[in-house]
């Protein structure tokens, strides 16, 4: 009887384990400035750790696991387990090696600099 509860209880953490979490996208705000785009995207309950953003091709990519630590049984369960997901198009004019992400109280920030070449300039007109 004993080999048979523990082959059960294997069989019920495999399925736990291949469980696949919703995705969900995140909500964003985009602002954009002479010199940089600004976005903010959240993503409340994931940690820094768990969080990926991936610039390639003219693709941003954002992902994040929020990961819930739970004890007892779940009577009812609204706020679990997610995969927040999204990606956008970005203008090749972004100085990608100077992006800079940050994560806090559940807002990811990255700011988007622009390069040189695509920041707007003055042309001055001489006289003739």
């Amino acid at each position: 009887m004993n080999e048979q509860k523990e082959l059960t209880v294997s069989e019920e953490s495999l399925s736990a384990q291949n469980r696949q979490l919703p995705t969900v996208a995140p909500f964003v705000d985009i602002l954009e400035n002479e010199d940089e785009i600004l976005l903010y995207a959240d993503m409340p309950g994931v940690s820094r750790d768990d969080v990926t953003v991936n610039i390639e091709n003219g693709r941003l990519a954002l992902s994040g696991v929020r990961k819930m630590k739970t004890a007892g049984v779940a009577g009812w369960e609204e706020f679990g387990e997610v995969e927040f997901r999204r990606t956008f198009s970005v203008p090749q004019t972004i100085s990608i090696g100077k992006v800079n992400a940050e994560l806090k109280e559940g807002v990811l920030r990255l700011r988007l600099p622009k390069s040189e070449s695509a920041k707007p300039r003055q042309i001055e007109i001489k006289a003739g």
